[in-house]
C-alpha cells in the first residue's frame, strides 16, 4: 500500500536532533527525505558514539538519502538550489541569518519555488533579543520552564533525554504537514517556524495556563504530582513502581483493597479527591512501609487485579523485554546493505490504510552521485 507522503520530497539541511527528528518523522510517513551534509564528516551525530554510523545518528536519520555538498562553494550552492527547486518541504535548523548568508534563505527559495514549504527551527525564534544565542536542548528546557517541572529546582538535575530538541522536531513536523495541507488549497508554500523556546512552552501549556489564570506560586514538579495523585514507591528489594490515582474514587478504593486495608475507604482523610490531595503525606506514610514488605511483582499483581493504574518503573532493558512491547512490534530491525542490521524503535503511530515504514540510515554521501545525476549536474 502507498505511504501517506509518497511522492513528497523533503530537503533537510539540518544536524543534531530537532531538524533531523522532524525529517525522520516525515520519512516514516513515506516522504523522500534528502539530507544535505557538509564535508568532510557530515552530521556531527554520525560520530557521536562510533565512527560515522552511530546508533544515535541512525535512529534520527533512518529512511533518508544523504548527499554531501559544500554549501559555501559555488558548485555546492548550485546543487542545493537545484535540489530546492524540486522539493515540497525544506527543513533547516541553523541560527537566524545563516541560510540567508548562504543564499538559501526563505525569500530566495520562495522566488525559486513558490510551492516550497520552508520549515525553520531555531533556539528562540527568528527575531528578538535572544535570536543570535546558541540554542541547545538543555538551554531550551531551562528557559521555557520545562525543566522546572521535571526536576526539583532547589537541587536541580539535568534530564537524561534531549526533550526540548525532540519536542521542537515534533512541532516542526506538525508545521510542515500543515503547510503541505494549506498548499493544497492555495497552491503556494509558506515559511513555517518553531523554536526550542516556543515549542517547549506550547508543550507545557497546561501548567502555564494554571499559573496564568490562577496566579499564586508557579507550578513545579510537585504540583502535578499532588493534583494528579501520582506516587512512586519501592518494594522490599528497592525495585521502583508507580501508581496514578487521577480523579476517580474507585482507584483509591482499589489501593485500599490491594493492601488489605478496606478501612481506608471510609477514612475521613481520604473520602474525596480533594481530601486525598490535602492528606498526601498521610497516604505516603501508610503505603510506603506496606509496599516495602513484598516484591514489586506481588504488589503490581494485586493493584492491577483491583484495576488501579500502576506500572513498574522500567529501565530500557525492561522495556525491550516487556510482553506488550514485544507483542506490539514497536522494536524493529532495519538492515543497511553495507552496515548490516540495527534495532530501533519504530514509528510512534499506526496507520491502517497508509502504513508507516522505517528504513536504514544512509552512509555519508551514499546518494550524492545519483541525486546529482537526477538534477543534471556533474
Amino acid at each position: 500500500m502507498p505511504a501517506a507522503l509518497e511522492g513528497v520530497r523533503v530537503v533537510e539541511i539540518a544536524q543534531y536532533v530537532g531538524g533531523p527528528y522532524a525529517g525522520g518523522l516525515l520519512a516514516d510517513l513515506g516522504a523522500e527525505v534528502i539530507k544535505v551534509e557538509a564535508p568532510p564528516h557530515g552530521d556531527p551525530y554520525r560520530n557521536w558514539t562510533s565512527g560515522g554510523y552511530s546508533a544515535t545518528f541512525c535512529t534520527l536519520n533512518r529512511g533518508k538519502k544523504s548527499i554531501v555538498l559544500d554549501l559555501r562553494s559555488k558548485d555546492g550552492l548550485e546543487a542545493a538550489l537545484a535540489l530546492a527547486r524540486t522539493a515540497d518541504v525544506l527543513i533547516e535548523n541553523s541560527r537566524p541569518g545563516v541560510m540567508d548568508r548562504l543564499g538559501l534563505g526563505y525569500d530566495a527559495l520562495h522566488e525559486l519555488n513558490p510551492r516550497l514549504v520552508y520549515c525553520s527551527i531555531t533556539g528562540f525564534g527568528p527575531t528578538g533579543p535572544y535570536r543570535k544565542r546558541p540554542g541547545y536542548d538543555t538551554v531550551g528546557q531551562a528557559m521555557s520552564g520545562l525543566l522546572s517541572l521535571v526536576t526539583d529546582v532547589d537541587a536541580p538535575q539535568p534530564m537524561g533525554i534531549s526533550l526540548s530538541d525532540h519536542i521542537a522536531g515534533l512541532y516542526a513536523c506538525y508545521a510542515a504537514l500543515a503547510g503541505i495541507a494549506a498548499r493544497e488549497r492555495t497552491g503556494e508554500g509558506q515559511h513555517v517556524h518553531t523554536s526550542l523556546l516556543q515549542s517547549s512552552m506550547a508543550f507545557l501549556a497546561e501548567n502555564m495556563a494554571r499559573f496564568l489564570e490562577e496566579g499564586g506560586d508557579a507550578p513545579n514538579r510537585a504540583t502535578r504530582v499532588r493534583t494528579a495523585q501520582v506516587y512512586a514507591f519501592t518494594d522490599r528489594d528497592g525495585a521502583g513502581f508507580v501508581i496514578h490515582l487521577s480523579t476517580p474514587d474507585k482507584f483509591w478504593h482499589g489501593v485500599a483493597r490491594a493492601i488489605d486495608r478496606p478501612d481506608l475507604i471510609e477514612d475521613p482523610r481520604f473520602l474525596t479527591r480533594d481530601d486525598r490531595i490535602r492528606h498526601r503525606e498521610d497516604i505516603e506514610a501508610i503505603l510506603t512501609p506496606v509496599f516495602a514488605t513484598n516484591t514489586r511483582e506481588h504488589w503490581l499483581a494485586r493493584l492491577q487485579a483491583s484495576d488501579v493504574p500502576s506500572a513498574a518503573l522500567n529501565t530500557l532493558e525492561d522495556v525491550v523485554a516487556d510482553p506488550q512491547v514485544q507483542h506490539s512490534g514497536i522494536i524493529q530491525e532495519v538492515t543497511h546493505p553495507t552496515m548490516g542490521p540495527l534495532r530501533m524503535v519504530g514509528s510512534g503511530i499506526t496507520m491502517d490504510a497508509t502504513p508507516t515504514t522505517i528504513g536504514p540510515a544512509p552512509l555519508l554521501g551514499e546518494h550524492t552521485q545519483a541525486i546529482l545525476e537526477e538534477l543534471g549536474l556533474a
